[in-house]
Order: structure tokens, then sequence, then C-alpha cells
């Protein structure tokens, strides 16, 4: 692996994160974390990996978890007046669950275990994205994606771990799982509000909200 590589967000430089022979890389720009391409599993393997997880949408502790993302969609969004969409919802769907139950008409969409591009052809209040963001191969795109997708006052709501300078990354649990290719720091989140067009962003623990303003155009 080289030295220096592209950040797979920004496109910023990015030198070689840790020791000689991490695989790991940070930016200089956003300040973002990711693995090195060549590090990636494979897509079977990939799927694999997911299908070990636990998603039994009755877990309560699963249902917990994700109360942070229902909560802030009950916060905001009127059920039976306001739409979402669950990107990346998985094997066990517990957002759609949870909001459905409450009343709330919520799509689903994952690229492998529920990839109806028809879903990604209309326009949402909010969307979720519950610990999806750190699997991101082409995060810039993928953003750029979910803004286009929000009506204007909308909402992309999202909860992954944050990294910050007080992580001590080598020891880290969150950059154990092989699926997680990319870590925000709060610089990132910044960067992403700026350049993909969304009006506010807000971060509060693991929850971070991005806001879309009225009167978005389209420029990615």
């Amino acid at each position: 692996m080289t030295n220096v590589i592209l950040c797979p967000l920004c496109q910023g430089q990015s030198a070689l994160f840790g020791a000689e022979d991490s695989k790991y890389y940070k930016c200089c720009c956003c300040l973002a974390v990711f693995l090195h391409p060549s590090a990636r599993l494979s897509i079977d393997d990939e799927k694999r990996r997911y299908l070990l997880h636990n998603n039994d949408v009755d877990d309560i502790a699963y249902q917990n978890f994700v109360s942070p993302v229902v909560m802030e969609v009950e916060k905001k969004f009127i059920p039976g007046r306001h739409q979402g969409l669950d990107f990346g919802c998985g094997t066990g769907p517990v957002i759609a669950k949870l909001l459905g139950e409450k009343g709330y008409k919520i799509e689903l969409y994952d690229p492998i275990f529920c990839n109806h591009p028809e879903k990604l052809q209309r326009t949402y209040d909010f969307i979720v994205c519950c610990e999806v963001m750190e699997h991101f191969y082409y995060p810039y795109r993928e953003f750029a994606l979910l803004r286009s997708l929000l009506k204007p006052g909308g909402s992309l709501i999202c909860m992954t771990h944050i990294y910050s300078e007080e992580v001590d990354f080598k020891s880290w649990y969150y950059k154990n799982d092989p699926t997680h290719v990319i870590f925000y720091h709060c610089r990132t989140l910044e960067w992403i509000q700026t350049a993909c067009g969304f009006s506010f962003m807000e971060l509060a623990g693991r929850l971070i909200t991005f806001s879309a303003s009225e009167g978005f155009a389209e420029s990615w």
C-alpha cells in the first residue's frame, strides 16, 4: 500500500494513519479515516458478514438501539402526512417497523437485501440511515444522492460512531467490523453539509441530522 492516497469523500490528500503496516488512511482536508480499497471485503464476503448480524425487528434491545432515530422522526414529522425512506434497511428493518406502527409510511431500500431502484426515483420528507454511512465505498456519491431524494424542508437522519482525536483508534472496537470502511470526524460532517447542499447539520452523540433547505437545485 502507498503512503498517500486520495480521500474517497472529498478527494483530499490522505496519509497513512497509524503504524507503517496500517491499512487505514486519514484525510488531511476533511479528517475522514478510511480503509484502503484493497483491504475491503469482496461483495460475497460482505453479504455473509451482514447475514451474521442479529437483526430481529422484535428484539427489544435492537429497538432501543435505534430509538434515537425513531424519536427524531417523531419530533419533526407527522404520521399520515410525511413519508420516509429507510436507506440501507438491511435484513431487519426495525426502524420501518417501529415507525409503521406509529402510522408513518416508509419505503425500504438496500443495495444488497432490498434492491429496488425505483424507490430512488422519488423524493421523501425524511430519510433514515442507521448504521449505514460507515459502509459507503463512495460516500460523496451516496450523500449527494440522499440529498437529491429529500423534499425541501426534509431531513436525513443518520446514526454512526464519530471519530475524534480522543479515540484510541488502534483499540477502537468500531473499526474491527471489516464492513466498516470509513469513519467520520465532525469536520467531515461539516464538509458533507457544505458540499452536498444541506442547509444545516446537527450532531448529538451518535445521531446526525442533515436538513434540506427550500429551493435546492441538484448539482452533482
